[in-house]
């Protein structure tokens, strides 16, 4: 992201924790802010996305079909989330530009991060609007393909950034998340309507359709607080100025986006507890004989 590159390629001064930029001396807030985010996901991204890959990689039947998807984007998040003491220590100590060219080539692979979750967007699409297309369509062959294909612009990505720089990739970075974002806001708002008139006339939604309910209308909402904010900012760049784009606007706005890195295993987490302890529980019920007793009552 912008806010990882150095502004100076060839600079040999040690560069000042809170602004990269010496005309941001005079706003270092958003830096705080952006350190903060940082230290936060190190603290909390980096074993809420451990936890993830551990559960994805011991689940044995009822896997998703959007796992493989989730496990790269937690590997993606774990390696993002662990360059912080990296980012810390040349910033404030090293100042190689080795370490440099590494950070940019993360920062590159984050960028393109969000397509895993326009596979996964769209995973859950065909499996909620076209149930009867998704059924022959379940085997993972297809998937981990498509998982090959994506991780392969992720790398592209992140190595074409840290040779030739933020400004030549900037358009690609700009383009991915224009065309993510609205992919995922259109996939997600169809499975909330199609989930929501399936109940249309029913007094109540099925308990399993109202969890699916409320985890859609979640990850919509992390889809609009991660992302939009990039979105709607950038066709307003020329207008402000370097203080306010490049020291205060850029630098929030990505920290925004860095977010993700602990939001979304954590909520992958919590679903995966709920689902042990809900949906489990609802299975077993139906799946567990009947009593005599209530059968006999049922009767009379």
């Amino acid at each position: 992201m912008s806010n990882a590159t150095p502004p100076h390629e060839n600079a040999t001064e040690p560069s000042i924790l809170w602004y990269r930029h010496p005309e941001c001396a005079v706003a270092p807030y958003a830096y705080v802010f952006y350190y903060g985010v940082k230290v936060f996901n190190l603290a909390l991204g980096t074993p809420c996305n451990l936890l993830v890959m551990s559960q994805i990689a011991t689940t044995k039947g009822g896997a998703s079909t959007s796992d493989v998807f989730i496990l790269s984007l937690a590997v993606v998040d774990v390696l993002f989330c662990l360059m912080t003491p990296i980012d810390l220590l040349n910033n404030l100590l090293i100042n190689d530009y080795r370490i440099w060219y590494y950070m940019k080539f993360m920062y590159g692979a984050k960028d393109l991060a969000p397509l895993f979750l326009v596979c996964i967007s769209l995973d859950r699409y065909m499996a909620v609007v076209y149930p009867v297309l998704f059924a022959g369509i379940r085997d993972n062959k297809i998937r981990s393909c498509i998982c090959l294909f994506v991780w392969s612009l992720v790398l592209a990505h992140g190595i074409a950034k840290s040779i030739l720089g933020r400004m030549v990739t900037m358009s690609i970075f700009s383009g991915v998340i224009l065309f993510a974002f609205a992919v995922m806001v259109f996939c997600n708002i169809s499975v909330v309507w199609v989930l929501r008139r399936s109940v249309m006339g029913n007094e109540e939604m099925h308990p399993v359709k109202k969890r699916a309910f409320k985890m859609v209308l979640i990850n919509l909402a992390i889809i609009v607080v991660n992302y939009l904010p990039p979105v709607a900012l950038m066709p307003f760049a020329p207008y402000y100025t370097f203080v306010e784009f490049n020291c205060q606007i850029t630098t929030s706005v990505y920290s925004i986006m860095d977010l993700s890195c602990s939001i979304e295993p954590l909520l992958h987490v919590t679903k995966m507890e709920c689902m042990d302890k809900g949906c489990c529980g609802i299975c077993c019920s139906k799946n567990r004989p009947a009593d005599p007793k209530e059968s006999s009552n049922q009767k009379s």
